[in-house]
């Protein structure tokens, strides 16, 4: 069944198209990086479909009628919103909904951040949300969704289930989203052509449209070879056994119908996972599909009368929703029939799809059925875990570390640390000084600019662990230039001298152990560790004095085995973060976002139960790896002996 008010139950009115006068209300979404679809807000979509009705390979201005989107442009031929200043691309979608549904009425549920400020649900959650309210019920457990919070009406909060935070939220009216009408449209969450029916101009498709009708024909004759039997009546059981064309890049509508007969006559249609009642007909895969394609339905036999259920549009891009779909495409796929994962436009999974789809056609010509479907989605986190089942990891004292708003460390003065690590050269060699870049021979290049009491800017000092050579003046300014906490790190080597510190804002790191195992580390628990620092004012160590810095994506849930390797690495974690080098303020590499909370050159592993992002497991040699960058921050298993 569809999620009430998330999908459409549209009666077919026996042509395979539904009513000319069906209404559907219109969101536009965009896919951040954590692979969630965010809508636009009803303004932005009004525009949006105003500008598509006049040109539908056009580009849409947000900044026209949002300032805060005043950077970003959407092309609706490749589906993609582009930021002008950073070059980010993302893909966009345009997805469909009842018009009875949250954004059919304008209704919206925001939550709060730790700015102080609503931030909007994702729409399929806020169509859920509203459902419940509308029922009264006094809570909703989002868990179904991928989600491990508890919506509490009757106190207007959300509860993480994992770490007990509450937050408050709130429901409020807005303009409605767009209101459409006529046949459903085929979906658009990837590059579509004009409206004219021809082909997109991707790159999948110009290599393999070529190849389409031949695809076709060799396609119906494996499949009449495998099924032995054509569209029709085959006894008690009413199954129906469909030969379709591929309809990958006909560029005409959503579906290519097939009648037959069968014991009951009757057919329903499902799209986007929706599940019938009735047993599943024995149809081989139809077509070929590509992420630009249309999503092929899945015939069934049933006792009702034809109905196609849409659990909105574009489910198949969805997380929350993408193994029901999946799961009900793939029972339709025979036994032995080899499945290739396809990768999206955004890059992610193994194979490119115009790579599979050519290994498609080679396969079906030399007479192996083959499937394509959708690559997987990572597994960013456990199953849901009570409280009691955290335990403390072994060997290290508590379960949570703080960082407050406190001085940084500082020497006596600039002078007194670089002569404390330096050692002054009588003979001086005939080379550059990497700083200034003048012949140490020379004075320093900051003379005249720096002035410091004691130093003089002939003089030239040596490193003493490393043994790099350095103008004395060089060294200050350096310093001057840094945190000032009474480290030095030589330019040329990255030697450490002292304890280096860095600009972390406050914040607090908790670890514990859970009952579950990372892919690798079968027969070892995990170590979790959630890092959630808030959103703050920048002080002087950091870019912009001053300024508000943001905190995207916290709490953040980092993962290590929990062995006598992992427990080491985390030692040094915590080593880390209390000399506040995990995090600092800087530009997002992600999003291009300035003035925000980003990872400071200290790897983690995000994913749970998967590495599909590079950020998973298994890796066997992440734990060496960030033993390196630990070591290259100063933070080495030799810290943890003098510590001991």
């Amino acid at each position: 069944m569809a999620r009430p008010g998330s999908g459409l139950l549209v009666p077919m009115n026996g042509v395979g198209y539904p009513p000319q006068n069906l209404a559907r209300v219109v969101v536009w979404e965009w896919l951040n990086e954590h692979g969630r679809w965010r809508p636009y807000s009803a303004a932005v979509c009004h525009h949006i479909e105003n500008v598509l009705k006049g040109d539908a390979r056009g580009s849409v201005v947000l900044g026209q009628v949002d300032g805060q989107l005043a950077p970003y442009i959407i092309d609706l031929q490749s589906m993609h919103q582009f930021r002008q200043d950073t070059g980010t691309m993302r893909p966009v979608q345009r997805n469909f909904y009842e018009p009875s549904s949250a954004p059919g009425k304008g209704v919206v549920w925001e939550w709060e951040n730790d700015n102080g400020s609503w931030t909007l649900y994702d729409m399929e959650i806020c169509v859920t949300i509203q459902n419940a309210y509308e029922k009264q019920h006094p809570w909703l457990d989002l868990t179904s969704l991928g989600f491990c919070y508890l919506i509490d009406f009757n106190s207007m909060s959300q509860t993480n289930r994992q770490s007990q935070r509450k937050r408050r939220l709130r429901r409020r009216m807005d303009l409605a989203y767009p209101l459409i009408m006529g046949s459903i449209p085929k979906s658009q969450s990837w590059p579509v052509g004009a409206s004219s029916g021809q082909p997109c101009s991707c790159q999948q498709c110009i290599l393999v449209n070529s190849t389409r009708a031949a695809s076709n024909a060799i396609l119906a004759s494996q499949r009449r070879k495998l099924y032995g039997g054509t569209v029709g009546n085959s006894g008690a059981m009413g199954t129906l056994t469909a030969v379709r064309q591929s309809n990958t890049f006909t560029g005409t509508s959503l579906w290519s119908p097939t009648s037959g007969s069968s014991s009951t006559n009757n057919n329903n249609i499902s799209v986007g996972g929706g599940i019938s009642k009735s047993e599943p007909v024995q149809s081989p895969p139809s077509s070929v599909n590509f992420p630009c394609s249309p999503v092929m339905p899945s015939l069934s036999s049933s006792h009702g009368h034809h109905a196609l259920t849409i659990n909105g549009q574009n489910n198949l891009n969805r997380p929350g929703t993408q193994r029901i779909s999946m799961g009900t495409a793939r029972g339709a796929v025979p036994p032995g029939v080899p499945a290739l994962p396809v990768k999206n436009l955004t890059g992610s999974g193994p194979v490119h799809p115009a790579l599979a789809g050519m290994t498609g056609i080679l396969m079906c010509a030399a007479g192996l059925p083959v499937c394509l479907t959708r690559a997987p989605k990572p597994i960013l986190h456990p199953p849901p875990i009570n409280k009691s089942d955290m335990k403390p990891v072994p060997g290290i004292n508590g379960m949570r570390r703080k960082t407050k708003k406190k001085h940084l460390k500082r020497g006596k003065n600039p002078e007194d640390v670089v002569r404390r690590y330096t050692e002054k050269i009588k003979v001086v060699p005939d080379e550059d000084c990497t700083i200034c870049m003048e012949r140490l021979v020379m004075s320093s290049g900051y003379e005249g600019i720096l002035q410091q009491k004691g130093i003089k800017p002939e003089l030239v000092g040596k490193l003493g662990k490393c043994g790099h050579m350095y103008h004395l003046l060089c060294l200050v300014a350096m310093y001057n230039n840094g945190n000032k906490d009474g480290s030095l790190q030589c330019p040329t080597c990255k030697s450490i001298y002292g304890e280096k510190t860095g600009t972390q804002p406050p914040g607090k790191m908790e670890y514990h152990v859970i009952p579950h195992s990372l892919p690798g580390y079968l027969d070892s628990k995990t170590i979790r560790i959630v890092y959630d620092i808030p959103a703050g004012m920048q002080t002087n160590e950091h870019p912009n004095p001053g300024k508000k810095f943001s905190a995207r994506g916290f709490p953040r849930h980092c993962y290590l085995p929990d062995n006598e390797k992992g427990r080491k690495v985390l030692k040094l974690l915590i080593m880390a973060w209390d000399r506040r080098l995990i995090f600092t303020i800087g530009t997002s590499s992600t999003t291009g976002e300035s003035d925000t909370v980003v990872w400071n050159e200290i790897h983690h592993k995000t994913e749970f139960g998967s590495n599909l992002t590079g950020h998973g497991y298994p890796d066997p040699n992440y734990l060496d790896n960030v033993m390196t960058e630990l070591l290259a921050q100063g933070v080495g298993e030799d810290n943890l002996k003098d510590n001991s």
